[in-house]
């Protein structure tokens, strides 16, 4: 595979688990008769990814993938994160360290398949960065200073500079009154990684400022590494956490068909 061109080089993984608290089986609940994983699988197969990858550690995970024509991998049950499901995927894969991953949760039926590119080409266009994610406006102060939207700020480079629960930036004189003013910028969980950097990443200790604030993505700020980010060409729905995020996603996708 080649990561030179377009941002259309890429593969995507989309790493499962069935041990869900708020919503058990949750890669597998049925949507519009058949399995949410499914309609993930089809953002990714029209994104324009060379390949695609279901990882996951349950055997019938990877059974039903098969069945609706989905590649999928079985891992080990010991991973504490998506990010380390990746890591021993593109080593079943042998991927080289230069190829280009996406990592799209399994729990984001409506995910764009835009976005998918948009990540992916972030990384053709900053040969320096190891990483790539995205960000949108957050115009409404009750979302700036909720810990469950996390936050980043990004220098003109295209580069974030830091990711926090917290509001940042921090407005010493009080937040803008102005109507619609752009306070900052929520971070999206989307990431697109180079397989080199996965390599290193989940061999690097938990960095400080990660166990803080509870943010993988603040280890590789600690090892020195370039994330780039730039604000999504779309703003995409809240993936699948509560049976009543299922109930949403039901009925967009009906309306859909």
């Amino acid at each position: 595979m080649s990561t030179t061109g377009s941002g259309g080089d890429f593969c995507v993984i989309i790493p499962a688990r069935m041990s869900s608290t708020r919503l058990p089986g949750k890669p597998l609940a049925d949507i519009h008769g058949r399995p949410m994983l499914a309609w993930v699988h089809d953002c990714a197969a029209t994104s324009g990814a060379e390949l695609i990858v279901i990882a996951t550690d349950d055997e019938m995970v990877q059974s039903i993938s098969e069945g609706f024509g989905a590649r999928a991998i079985l891992t080990s049950t010991a991973h504490q994160s998506g990010t380390d499901r990746l890591a021993e995927v593109i080593e079943h894969l042998n991927l080289p360290d230069h190829q280009i991953v996406v990592n799209l949760q399994g729990d984001e039926p409506l995910m764009q398949p835009e976005l998918l590119r948009q990540v992916a080409q972030l990384l053709v266009d900053q040969p320096n960065a190891a990483m790539a994610t995205l960000m949108v406006p957050i115009v409404d102060s009750h979302e700036f200073n909720d810990p469950s939207a996390v936050k980043v700020v990004a220098n003109q480079l295209g580069q974030a500079l830091y990711f926090s629960r917290s509001p940042i930036p921090y407005y010493r004189d009080g937040l803008p009154l102005t109507g619609g003013q752009v306070l900052g910028y929520r971070h999206l969980g989307l990431y697109a990684y180079r397989a080199g950097f996965l390599r290193r990443f989940v061999q690097a200790p938990m960095a400080a400022l990660e166990q803080a604030e509870k943010l993988e993505q603040l280890r590789a700020l600690a090892m020195g590494e370039s994330i780039a980010i730039a604000v999504a060409q779309s703003t995409p729905p809240v993936g699948v956490d509560t049976p009543a995020d299922l109930a949403r996603v039901r009925t967009v996708l009906a309306n859909r068909s």
